[in-house]
């Protein structure tokens, strides 16, 4: 799962929501340098990324993919169900999407201690509505590009955005098969990290 899925399934509270987002710039052991709640999202948002990867309709969506792309499937994956459910946020959650993502903003814009380099982007995910802008299949270019500049072999993932047009709908069944699952996976877990 990407950002906003993250975010969706870590928790209201701020700092369920910052610790929601640091799962993926904060590398290593736990060892208190982050408030207890924070830590706790953490682990969720690890938590979450491991269920997620070994979960059998995950392994079905990443073998839609040619055999030469499978190996990147997971992270295409990832932005594309953010996409699915920025898409069609209202039937996983109450609250709209425009007041979601501005309150994850401003929880952001009031956190003076970010970790590395989310303290670089979250003023430009404000700014551009990253978020938000997952709605937009088109905006999806914009983030697979993104990930080609992280990559050592950037031409990977070349020809990605065809792909995931020609997989769009039995890639969006998967999200809708798989995502309920975890909703109640992540509902647990928070309940379990909180007891």
């Amino acid at each position: 799962m990407n950002y906003l899925a993250h975010l969706h399934l870590g928790g209201d509270a701020p700092a369920q929501l910052l610790g929601s987002l640091y799962g993926d710039f904060v590398k290593g052991p736990l060892a208190g340098q982050w408030p207890a709640d924070i830590e706790a999202a953490i682990r969720l948002h690890r938590r979450i990324d491991a269920f997620t990867d070994s979960h059998p309709l995950q392994a079905q969506a990443r073998a839609r993919f040619p055999a030469e792309r499978r190996r990147y499937s997971g992270m295409l994956l990832d932005v594309f169900f953010d996409h699915c459910l920025a898409r069609h946020w209202a039937d996983y959650a109450a609250e709209p999407l425009p007041r979601f993502t501005g309150r994850v903003y401003q929880v952001l814009a009031g956190e003076p201690q970010l970790p590395g380099r989310l303290a670089l982007i979250a003023p430009r995910m404000a700014a551009q509505d990253w978020l938000g802008s997952y709605r937009e299949f088109a905006v999806l270019a914009q983030v697979v590009a993104g990930l080609q500049r992280r990559l050592s072999r950037p031409e990977a993932l070349a020809g990605a955005m065809v792909e995931l047009e020609r997989l769009y709908q039995p890639l969006l069944e998967d999200f809708r098969a798989f995502y309920p699952e975890l909703q109640a996976f992540a509902a647990q877990e928070r309940a379990r990290l909180s007891d």
